[in-house]
């Protein structure tokens, strides 16, 4: 099974919207998995002054074919105006894992 994986990265104010967030990205099969890594502090600047934050990052396990809809539900469940949302592709790994992957992904209504 060929899967186009790709990890998300995205970070959350705290850790409700990261598991509100986690939770309906899995639910909707638009991730197969989503870690949520506390204890993050992001420097930027937003708005011309520089900010820092403490923050939740997850990383979300999906596919290419779902990239357009996952990142309209992030848009939709969180509450930073601009969330970020870098997609990486994953160029190697585990093929069990990444049939899994591909496997979990996209699934609904088709089981």
């Amino acid at each position: 099974m060929s899967v186009n994986a790709l990890i998300v990265l995205s970070t959350c104010p705290d850790l409700a919207t990261a598991e509100r967030i986690a939770t309906a990205l899995v639910s909707e099969r638009l991730a197969a998995c989503v870690n949520q890594i506390p204890g993050i502090q992001s420097t930027y600047v937003w708005q011309g002054q520089l900010q820092r934050d403490n923050e939740i990052l997850l990383l979300i396990k999906t596919t290419t074919e779902q990239l357009a809809t996952l990142e309209a539900r992030v848009k939709a469940l969180h509450p930073y105006e601009l969330p970020e949302l870098i997609a990486v592709p994953v160029c190697a790994g585990s093929q069990p894992y990444l049939n899994w992957l591909g496997q979990n992904v996209g699934l609904v209504g088709s089981e």
